[in-house]
């Protein structure tokens, strides 16, 4: 049975899962929020989990953040909880652990399709896509200035993700178009904040970083030790787009962390997705939660300036749930439903 691959992992994260949903708290009556459309989001009582990422992601920091705006302005409560990133939480997804979840567009891809990373577990399409919210960033971190490139990788103690994530995939990815494989490094498998801890001890040499910039884990490593971001040359990233077309080239300015240069990688999209089974209500009021309080949410939590209707509804690959359709298509945009 496929769902035996992903049991530890679906037990070790209901225990948080049933804890935030049986958390009921009585609200005031939130204000209505600047820009609220003429017909108000339905109130619906619902109360949805979100799973997001580890606490040192941007999942989880920008989860929360637009969690506790849906809850504030819509009549539907989401909770954010941490997950074990876009692979766990399509699994726990799958298995009525959650209604929301947080995922990358490249692996959000694979399960649809039962690829890649779901060519064991199985295909799952018991979800819709909800909106594109902003790029993630493939982010290589070292805190040696000999790494200039992924070439410099080889033979080096490198951390290519957290099982359940998508990291690896990316990193195999990366590697592999520059010719390197899993074999020619020395990999271990953590996710962003105990690379962060491993860098700053000296445990590895380079960690692969998917997530949005600036992500926490690499500005509090920044804190304290000096770091680097390594580039991708653009022959590289056009055979690896050739390859692989769910990238696109990206730059990281050197403000993002502070550094004395630019760095040129590659990116995906981070895609919020939902069970088919929750209600159309639900799903417009997340929806319509964030793209109605763009500036609110901009003025906690940066990724807020990144969020775009037309990048929302971008993506093709997984078909769009009827809530966020409905909420599309009074902004005059058609996307695709089951």
């Amino acid at each position: 049975m496929k769902k035996f691959l992903s049991l530890l992992m679906a037990v070790l994260m209901m225990a948080s899962v049933l804890t935030a949903c049986g958390e009921k708290k009585e609200e005031a009556p939130a204000e209505t929020p600047a820009g609220t459309p003429a017909e108000a989001p339905a109130a619906t009582g619902s109360e949805l989990t979100f799973t997001t990422g580890g606490a040192s992601g941007t999942y989880y920091a920008f989860g929360s953040v637009l969690a506790g705006q849906i809850s504030s302005s819509t009549g539907t409560k989401v909770t954010a909880v941490e997950g074990k990133g876009s692979q766990g939480n399509i699994e726990l997804m799958d298995m009525e652990g959650a209604q929301l979840g947080f995922v990358q567009s490249d692996v959000m891809s694979y399960a649809y399709e039962g690829t890649n990373l779901f060519a064991d577990f199985g295909k799952v399409d018991c979800f819709s896509t909800v909106a594109a919210l902003y790029m993630e960033q493939v982010q290589i971190v070292t805190c040696d200035p000999s790494i200039k490139t992924v070439a410099d990788l080889k033979g080096k103690n490198v951390s290519i993700g957290d099982s359940g994530s998508g990291v690896y995939y990316n990193a195999i990815d990366v590697l592999g178009a520059y010719g390197l494989t899993e074999e020619d490094i020395n990999p271990t498998y953590q996710g962003f904040g105990d690379s962060a801890e491993a860098l700053k001890d000296g445990a590895i040499d380079a960690a692969f970083v998917v997530a949005g910039a600036p992500t926490t884990a690499i500005t509090e490593l920044a804190s304290s030790k000096d770091v680097y971001l390594v580039s991708l040359d653009d022959e590289h990233i056009d055979a690896l787009i050739a390859a692989s077309p769910y990238y696109s080239k990206y730059v990281i300015t050197a403000d993002t962390y502070g550094l004395d240069s630019d760095t040129t990688t590659v990116a995906v999209g981070a895609v919020v997705i939902a069970r088919d089974d929750v209600s159309e209500d639900d799903v417009y009021n997340f929806v319509s939660g964030v793209f109605d309080n763009i500036d609110a949410i901009t003025a906690v939590h940066a990724k807020g300036a990144e969020l775009s209707l037309d990048f929302a509804a971008s993506v093709t690959s997984v078909p769009y749930h009827a809530g966020a359709a409905k909420y599309f298509a009074e902004q005059g945009i058609e996307v695709p439903t089951k």
